[in-house]
């Protein structure tokens, strides 16, 4: 009796090694058939939608520059204040110095807007009395100023005492 025996298996090789740049391309060419199958089967499933028309062109509006709004106070120390927060906000705020550029403190926007020294000043003393409401230990305006970190505050008090001076008629 003659037996054959099945010729034995060879055991399994370990796949050869690859550095990394061998695996990036091996997975570069594998995902550039799949995008490759993914086109043509975008084509394939639209073929029978027809062309649509071109979007039109689309134009943007002019650009619109809102008016300034009207001022709301009537009297001459309000109106004084509210123009410099609107300066505040316009020009911009520093700190340290009455101004840097067209950007200035609050002493340095009133001054701006006020048609006299004494008419400042008497703005100033309205906006001082205004913080010390709030803020008892504050000393003077640009002291106050200068503790800000951004033009919030300065712009709130501006406010309020153009609020003070329409209340007394000033």
């Amino acid at each position: 009796m003659i037996t054959t025996s099945a010729p034995a298996a060879s055991p399994p090789q370990a796949p050869p090694h690859l550095d990394l740049d061998a695996r990036m391309a091996l997975r570069l060419a594998e995902m550039d058939e799949r995008c490759t199958l993914a086109v043509l089967a975008v084509d394939v499933n639209s073929a029978h939608i027809p062309a649509a028309e071109p979007l039109p062109e689309v134009v943007a509006p002019p650009h619109v520059v809102p008016a300034a709004a009207p001022c709301p106070y009537s009297t001459p120390l309000a109106a004084v204040l509210w123009r410099a927060g609107r300066r505040l906000e316009r020009d911009g705020w520093c700190t340290g110095q009455l101004r840097d550029g067209a950007r200035a403190c609050l002493i340095g926007h009133i001054r701006t807007e006020a048609s006299s020294r004494g008419q400042a000043d008497d703005a100033c003393v309205l906006l001082l009395e205004a913080i010390r409401r709030d803020f008892p230990q504050a000393e003077t305006i640009p002291s106050w100023n200068d503790d800000q970190c951004n033009a919030r505050l300065p712009l709130i008090y501006l406010g309020r005492a153009a609020d003070l001076a329409n209340a007394r008629n000033l």
